[in-house]
């Protein structure tokens, strides 16, 4: 078979040939994934990197670092649940994940996370093809009018807040990480590796510190329950296909992020089910993604996730039925092992001091800033660290957080 000018052999060694490239892939991402304060995009990063050293055709390199960059998205839910658990007082304010850990419910939430993931693999795979039909007619309106529509989403995103104080709250977040955005975007930091970017930084010190200096004073994971889901399964299956097709929204609308794509998906269902619907949500939305914008890489010609500009960094061959085939694979068997890995997870942190595993993915977090951005990517990391401290304070969603893209892009900055 003949894919994009290269040449795929279709026969028991050649498909055992991208199995093995799909089980280092997804070895790969299991360590990366497990490992505390390391998103998807500093893994992305060092593939990059790492790409053109890497052994064998580049057409299964590309199958391993996909699947590699699935797996580890689907696994960081579990050091984000076990790490990220603050002090009981901070409930209120806490992410639905984190919030179920302190019902003693984290096990359930990794089940829920698991039936999510699952759910988008097999509507990724169904509705792939047409979604990307759509939206490669729609895109040419949505990029017009690019400004216009992340205005109006931006505004909806606030209006959802329930009192005058969060509001408020979600318009300083947007405002300060869109006006954080905007300076640290253009800059070129001199990093220690080649592939260095801004957005590790700004990402770890947005979403990750502020949410492990809350869990450094909190009393660590309280005593989990038992695994049951809690809810009918449709309870779960429901958000997880809503959340799968708002997948294809951030797979194609730059800016879009994975919670901001689970509240709508949410809202458009009218779903109450609460904590369960928003985890299940958002792992169907980022699981569906990984499948989509691999579609939209080869609509639109445009790479919507870290691991995907990764991919083009590295000039890999688009060999698209062997990289779908490779993705799908790698979630399904991902999906699976959440659970699993989840519960032992759960026990060796608590089998430790939580304040001196919080203080060490602190320090690594300084380390990877370091790394992708020298000490300009340490003081963004600071920087973005105190604006991530903002919605909690005032009781508002960190989804608003997103501003660090989604004002740079309204703008035309990024």
């Amino acid at each position: 078979m003949d894919v994009a000018g290269v040449r795929v052999l279709v026969t028991p060694m050649g498909a055992l040939a991208v199995l093995a490239a799909v089980a280092a892939g997804v070895a790969l991402g299991t360590c990366s994934g497990l490992v505390p304060g390391v998103h998807v995009n500093t893994l992305a990063l060092l593939l990059a990197a790492a790409a053109p050293l890497a052994p064998g055709p580049p057409h299964l390199v590309g199958a391993a670092l996909l699947a590699a960059g699935v797996t580890h998205s689907i696994l960081d839910v579990v050091p984000m649940l076990a790490l990220g658990v603050p002090d009981a007082a901070l409930a209120v304010s806490a992410l639905p994940g984190h919030r179920l850990v302190l019902g003693g419910r984290g096990r359930e939430a990794l089940r829920v996370s698991a039936l999510g993931s699952a759910t988008a693999v097999v509507v990724a795979v169904a509705f792939g093809v047409p979604a990307t039909w759509l939206a490669v007619r729609a895109a040419p309106v949505v990029y017009a009018h690019l400004p216009v529509v992340l205005a109006v989403l931006v505004v909806v995103l606030v209006a959802r807040e329930q009192s005058r104080r969060a509001r408020f709250g979600a318009v300083l977040a947007v405002a300060a990480s869109g006006t954080l955005g905007s300076v640290a975007l253009p800059m070129q930091p001199d990093a220690v590796v080649p592939t260095g970017d801004v957005l590790s930084p700004l990402f770890a010190g947005l979403f990750g510190a502020p949410v492990l200096l809350a869990a450094f004073r909190g009393d660590g994971i309280p005593e989990q329950a038992d695994a049951r889901i809690a809810v009918p399964p449709r309870e779960v299956v429901r958000p997880g296909v809503a959340g799968s097709l708002a997948g294809a929204a951030v797979a194609y609308v730059p800016g879009v992020s994975g919670a901001i794509a689970a509240v709508f998906a949410l809202d458009l269902t009218g779903d109450d089910s609460g904590d369960r619907a928003f985890v299940a949500a958002l792992s169907g939305v980022n699981t569906a993604n990984t499948v989509f914008a691999l579609f939209a890489l080869f609509a639109i010609g445009d790479p919507h996730t870290g691991v995907l500009v990764a991919f083009e960094r590295a000039r890999l061959p688009r060999t698209l039925p062997v990289l779908v085939a490779s993705v799908v694979l790698a979630a399904a068997v991902t999906a699976a092992m959440v659970p699993a890995v989840g519960d032992r997870y759960f026990r060796a942190v608590r089998a430790v001091d939580h304040r001196r595993l919080t203080a060490g993915v602190c320090l690594l977090l300084v380390v990877l800033a370091w790394l992708f951005g020298g000490g300009t990517g340490v003081g963004l990391l600071g920087a973005a660290t105190a604006v991530g401290a903002i919605p909690p304070v005032f009781g508002a969603r960190r989804v608003h957080l997103m501003g660090v893209l989604l004002v740079p892009i309204a703008l035309g900055t990024a």
